[in-house]
């Protein structure tokens, strides 16, 4: 048997237009709205935050990020609600599907928080030296997920921001001026004071040691077998901190073998006491026996 086709009449087309227009309009309209509310709104919050003295970077994220996307989201919504969709159970398997991927990118996640906070508190910015997670370097990029550095030996390096959030973060940029602390040992024998007298024009004669803070040795411990010093300098550069370690260090050595000032090796001193002369006399004798036996 053959199935009979039946076509839409003119009249329900019409009426079917007739009805579907003005929810097209209202979902036009819907947009239309929150288009201009997005464009009116978008400038006023970007100029609180900034008032606010949020971090530029965060300001960005939220406004051309977090609020443009919430908006979107629901002049979405609200027009597709207009022509009649049904969008609770829309919204329904989104939130479903939202909860599975939260479970899947808890990492992910996680290190964006941490990135947010990063934003949000500033402890460093881009072009700061820090050390974090055995790294030093300065910092090239901030995103919301990872930190990218720069280190001495002019590799990339891409850290989670959860890492850096979770470990002790040193700034050596934020205060200008850094101290650089390099430690030195004399023989106890020496005099501390001509050793402070020869130390400070070497450390002066590296370039980059500023005179204001003026450099000074002072002594940190008295060691097991040396008198240990630290040589502290200034630089207003921290680019230049590892730098300055190595050539202070280096001319400091130079100048104590220059002036004649022993720096020790680390050694054991043995002292035996209370032996009676028989025992010596006893182990003066033992190469004789050892002879003998052979």
């Amino acid at each position: 048997m053959e199935q009979l086709i039946v076509l839409p009449s003119r009249v329900q087309m019409t009426a079917f237009a007739l009805m579907a227009i003005p929810r097209v309009l209202a979902a036009l309209f819907v947009l239309v709205l929150f288009w201009v509310a997005l464009k009116l709104t978008r400038p006023a919050l970007r100029g609180a935050l900034n008032r606010a003295h949020f971090a530029p970077a965060l300001v960005h994220l939220l406004v051309d990020g977090l609020y443009k996307g919430m908006v979107v989201v629901l002049a979405a919504v609200m027009a597709a609600s207009q022509v009649g969709i049904n969008v609770g159970a829309a919204l329904a398997g989104i939130g479903v599907v939202g909860i599975a991927v939260g479970f899947a990118a808890q990492e992910t996640i996680a290190n964006m928080i941490a990135g947010f906070l990063i934003f949000w508190d500033r402890p460093f910015k881009v072009g700061d030296f820090i050390t974090t997670q055995e790294k030093y370097g300065d910092v090239r990029e901030i995103t919301m997920p990872t930190t990218r550095i720069r280190t001495m030996e002019n590799t990339y390096v891409v850290i989670p921001n959860k890492q850096i959030i979770g470990d002790m973060l040193v700034n050596h940029t934020l205060y200008g001026a850094v101290r650089v602390n390099v430690p030195v040992g004399i023989a106890y024998k020496e005099r501390i004071t001509e050793a402070r007298d020869v130390l400070l024009p070497a450390a002066r004669s590296v370039a980059g040691v500023l005179e204001n803070p003026a450099p000074q040795v002072v002594v940190i411990e008295l060691g097991g077998s040396s008198v240990n010093l630290e040589v502290r300098v200034w630089t207003d550069d921290p680019a230049h901190e590892r730098r300055l370690l190595f050539e202070v260090l280096e001319a400091s050595k130079t100048a104590l073998d220059s002036a004649g000032i022993e720096i020790p090796f680390p050694h054991v001193q043995l002292l035996v006491e209370g032996v009676s002369d028989g025992v010596w006399a006893g182990a003066a004798r033992l190469p004789q026996l050892q002879g003998r036996a052979g």
